[in-house]
């Protein structure tokens, strides 16, 4: 994209990131002037959570361990009523895309501050976009209440990550980046955040597949998912998230799986569109081909690269096309409901992406 116009906005969120630095979670609640902390965490975090807890002694109110994907309603409803027979003044989100979505579900509510600790690479403690799911329907919003205010960003805290969603996770990070480099509001300063940011995590994951305690690696990591992470808050997406959240939230399939067997093909669908993009996440992957470099990425690495591996019937294909195509988004290629379905099929076999359809 040219350079000569862009409409840059910056979001403000302070990051603490080092290892060891949940260390300084209480100095952190200090500078938010606040004492009263709800804990948020998934039953798979509990340890994890009640470690915070102890932790933070006397500043912790409360543990809520039940956080789950795809965000339910009644689950808010009733953290919300938690948060309130509480009094608590703000929440303390530990773990990964469930927690923090429950607890960006809570700010939009009643507007507490989040403080989050995230323990996978899913970027989304750093944007003000939230999901919510109702009677089987997940609908996004963005809304700057439920930006994290704070981020504790511990390797330590990654290295339990199990190797199989620590490169799903991580692939799921690097489709932030790369939509963001072909977003309709990209600017100099998220392309070259974007370009770093896939370059660490690709650089990083086969690493962590050799050797899944490598402290450098998963700091490499974690470093490359905030950076993507920033870039999913500053910039819109196209496609490739449209695929996915209705593959997600229409057919039930994993989150992380998802956007890593689908990323390969939606760059696919939009390489002759966006040739200078492609080039950039080429070279951040080492590869002389986008889609082709994460695709074997992923399956170099062990990762799932067929819809029909997480879930997926051939059946649904054509729905998925169809609910793909319906509402009218952004993305630098029209839509062809033809040539989604076609890169739907692929996705579902697990075929090599294909550039030219």
């Amino acid at each position: 994209m040219s350079h000569s116009e862009f409409v840059y906005n910056g979001r403000a969120t302070r990051v603490v990131f080092g290892q060891g630095s949940r260390s300084h979670l209480e100095r952190e609640l200090h500078t938010l002037g606040k004492q009263r902390a709800l804990i948020l965490c998934s039953q798979e975090q509990r340890a994890l959570g009640a470690s915070v807890t102890e932790q933070l002694g006397a500043h912790v109110v409360g543990l809520f361990d039940r956080a789950t994907m795809h965000v339910p309603v009644e689950m808010v409803v009733e953290a919300r009523a938690i948060a309130t027979a509480l009094d608590a003044d703000c929440v303390i989100a530990v773990g990964g895309g469930s927690s923090i979505g429950l607890a960006k579900a809570l700010a939009l509510e009643s507007s507490l501050p989040i403080l989050a600790v995230p323990t996978t690479y899913a970027g989304s403690e750093m944007t003000p976009i939230f999901g919510l799911t109702e009677a089987g329907l997940k609908r996004t919003g963005t809304d700057l209440r439920v930006l994290p205010k704070t981020v504790i960003y511990d390797p330590e805290l990654t290295l339990t990550l199990p190797v199989g969603l620590s490169v799903t996770s991580g692939i799921n990070a690097i489709a932030h980046a790369a939509e963001g480099l072909y977003s309709r509001d990209a600017n100099p300063l998220t392309s070259l955040i974007a370009e770093e940011g896939i370059a660490a995590l690709a650089r990083s994951l086969p690493r962590i597949v050799d050797r899944p305690d490598d402290l450098p690696a998963r700091h490499d990591a974690l470093y490359g998912a905030w950076l993507c992470g920033t870039v999913l808050g500053s910039v819109g997406m196209a496609l490739h998230h449209k695929l996915c959240h209705t593959l997600g939230g229409s057919f039930n399939l994993p989150h992380a799986p998802t956007h890593t067997i689908v990323l390969p093909h939606a760059l696919a669908y939009n390489t002759h569109a966006v040739p200078d993009a492609m080039r950039r996440v080429a070279r951040a992957v080492g590869h002389d081909n986008a889609a082709q470099g994460l695709y074997e990425l992923a399956r170099a690495n062990g990762a799932p690269i067929a819809l029909k591996e997480i879930g997926m019937t051939e059946e649904q294909l054509d729905q998925a096309a169809d609910i793909a195509c319906k509402n009218a988004y952004w993305n630098p290629r029209p839509l062809e409901r033809g040539a989604i379905r076609a890169l739907l099929q692929r996705a579902f076999d697990g075929s090599a992406p294909d550039q030219d359809f």
